[in-house]
């Protein structure tokens, strides 16, 4: 092997990748292939000598393809995904071929420093003050983890707990309050912080799921000690978001910390038509988001801020003898969980310089416009009714359906369509069907293509009864 090699298989990449980023518009959104085929034709004894590097990659491209569903298509509307913006896609292969590890300066001087501008950027961008640190995580989980981690920190340090180098136990009790549709990963975050998912208090919500500002503060009255509030901007189903300013309020008159994941909805801040639903966001303790998501960079983008700096690196900073500072400049693993990890900040950088200010503003509000017109196209059929106020790209559609077996049948029919992709879910204890318009390509048409998509689908599920 030699570095020839190389030439040969960048190039066999990238005509691949060409041929199926230039399918992905008409491509279905749904896999072609069964888990059995993928199984056939990637399932292999390892070789006992190594392969033609080029060989391998053209293999591996040919027998991938069909199991490839097409995230990046303009009618992906499951998950809360985005797709790639160019120059984020062109910038995230760079990082790969240049390969630096991002936490160490003197390992990644132009990472450490894209990363430090691309953060800034960002505080900027949705308000958050100028003085935060802030870290490049994995994804929202890790954003969170970070956040609450930091909060964790805080409130012990309070109660005169060092939680870093004393651990949990015998420590003071730590309240963590949630609103009732609090996302999964918040959980997750608890349970890897030791805090208990069991433990954490969930607080009444309102119909559209912002968390009760007075049910929040009647809890807190309820107890004492040590507390984290996490609230969200953005709920993954209804898009809702929770009244900040009353819940600052609130918190600080109880000296609680305050978390607010932002995953789905932060970005929403750097947009003038939408700013109103973020109100008092940068009165919060730590903020979260994801790149991946309204932003479209690619995967390996989430984001922590914490206004604090000292109580972020009191939380994640690490020290060793072999690690070498640099006096002058920023090593990031003092301000999220991992130490060896990718360049994650040249996307982020080239994403939010392809965009500019008024980029990321369009963006949040034509997504949210076409959202708003999914909602409009879907609520003419009297099959279907809009649950939320469609405030962001998130609509929550029902069906008269209590048991269900018919939302069920029809979510399974529109991903076997293949026009365009999304999932159900249970809001409020009943079945829904969750669209989120997150791609930056999705065009009006997309819009009305899937949605007529969807209507024949109920209509199909209903008839089978």
């Amino acid at each position: 092997m030699s570095l020839d090699a190389y030439e040969r298989v960048l190039e066999i990449a990238g005509a691949s990748a060409r041929r199926y980023l230039a399918d992905v518009p008409d491509r279905p959104v749904r896999e072609p292939a069964s888990v059995e085929e993928l199984r056939a034709s990637l399932d292999r004894e390892l070789p006992q000598t190594g392969e033609d590097p080029a060989t391998v990659v053209e293999e591996l491209a040919e027998a991938a393809e069909p199991g490839l569903i097409a995230l990046a298509s303009p009618r992906y509307f499951g998950f809360v995904i985005g797709g790639t913006l160019p120059a984020a896609l062109g910038a995230d292969w760079l990082a790969t071929a240049w390969d630096q590890i991002a936490s160490l300066y003197v390992c990644g001087p132009s990472a450490s420093v894209a990363e430090e501008v691309a953060g800034r950027w960002v505080l900027e961008l949705v308000g958050l003050p100028s003085s935060a640190a802030f870290g490049l995580t994995t994804g929202g989980t890790m954003a969170n983890f970070t956040g609450i981690a930091s909060g964790r920190h805080a409130v012990l340090e309070r109660a005169g707990w060092d939680v870093e180098r004393q651990g949990l136990q015998a420590a003071p009790k730590v309240r963590v309050l949630v609103g009732e549709h609090a996302h999964a990963t918040i959980f997750v975050a608890l349970k890897m912080l030791g805090l208990g998912t069991a433990n954490a208090i969930r607080i009444a919500a309102d119909d559209e799921g912002r968390m009760i500002p007075a049910e929040l503060a009647a809890e807190l009255d309820r107890g004492e000690g040590p507390a984290i509030v996490c609230a969200q901007a953005g709920d993954v189903n209804t898009g809702c978001f929770d009244l900040f300013e009353e819940l600052s309020d609130v918190c600080e008159r109880h000296g609680a910390w305050l978390h607010v994941d932002g995953a789905v909805g932060l970005w929403a801040a750097a947009s003038p038509e939408l700013a109103y639903l973020t109100a008092g966001l940068e009165r919060a303790d730590s903020w979260s988001t994801d790149g991946h998501k309204w932003l479209n960079v690619p995967y390996d983008s989430g984001f922590i801020a914490v206004r604090d700096p000292d109580t972020l690196r009191g939380a994640m900073g690490i020290a060793a003898p072999y690690l070498t500072a640099a006096p002058d400049a920023r090593d990031s693993y003092q301000f999220v969980p991992e130490s060896s990890r990718r360049a994650r900040g040249f996307a982020l950088y080239a994403a939010l310089r392809s965009l500019g200010r008024a980029g990321v503003a369009e963006l949040a509000e034509r997504t949210s416009a076409l959202a708003r017109l999914m909602a409009d196209e879907l609520g003419e059929d009297p099959a279907l009714h809009v649950i939320n106020e469609v405030v962001i790209n998130q609509v929550l559609v029902g069906l008269d359906d209590l048991s269900g077996e018919l939302t069920r049948a029809a979510v399974e029919r529109i991903q076997g369509d293949g026009t365009c992709w999304l999932a159900g879910t249970t809001w409020k204890g009943l079945p829904a069907i969750r669209i989120s318009v997150c791609n930056w390509q999705t065009r009006e048409e997309d819009i009305r293509r899937s949605a007529a998509a969807i209507r024949e689908a109920v209509r199909q599920a209903a008839a089978a009864g």
